[in-house]
């Protein structure tokens, strides 16, 4: 019995042999080059998206109230928002159809090819602003430089991933967190689903 005892105890020790393996840190959010059409060019370690086309974010909003933000490095034909995998990255501008659900450079918020808001025309992001995105699987509410802009947005459905498109030499970084901007109150930056075994 002792001798079990002391087998299974060894077995749970760290005894520094091979068979340790380091705890694994959770992986950051940035941008999914798996996940972006053809021409879109995606640098800044997966945090700036130009070229032509759309690119998600590397996680799914999960949790209840996620809070992303974008900034226009420089302006051109650009959306942000959120879509499923299901979207077709290639075609431009999104939220023309059930898989999209986005705010276009021009101030419209589109999903279904609706508009479902508008940003106030003196309220146009421009290059240097900063667009703040929640979402708490119901409606999407836009931010510009950390102001609530009272624009909200819903009706996609199923599981959904930051997105981004540009066209005609837009050029926009995202923040995933180290915000520019403190979260509305209960929004936090998008965490990895964690799995419990």
């Amino acid at each position: 019995m002792a001798a079990l005892f002391t087998s299974c105890l060894c077995c749970c020790c760290d005894d520094g042999g091979s068979d340790h393996k380091p705890l694994k840190e959770m992986p950051t959010v940035q941008l999914d080059t798996h996940h972006m059409g053809a021409d879109v060019v995606v640098v800044k370690r997966g945090r700036r998206v130009c070229g032509r086309g759309a690119c998600l974010g590397s996680a799914p909003l999960h949790q209840n109230k996620s809070y992303f933000e974008f900034k226009v490095q420089s302006t051109g034909v650009w959306g942000v928002g959120v879509a499923t995998q299901k979207a077709d990255l290639n075609q431009i501008p999104l939220g023309q159809d059930s898989n999209s659900l986005v705010l276009r450079h021009d101030g419209s918020v589109y999903h279904n090819n609706e508009e479902k808001n508008r940003l106030p025309a003196n309220n146009l992001p421009q290059e240097g602003d900063v667009v703040g995105l929640t979402y708490d699987h119901v409606e999407l509410n836009l931010y510009l430089n950390g102001k609530n802009m009272q624009c909200p947005a819903s009706g996609i459905r199923g599981t959904v991933f930051p997105v981004v498109y540009v066209d005609d030499s837009a050029i926009i970084d995202c923040q995933f967190s180290d915000f520019y901007y403190t979260p509305p109150q209960g929004f936090e930056k998008i965490l990895f689903e964690q799995q419990i075994f």
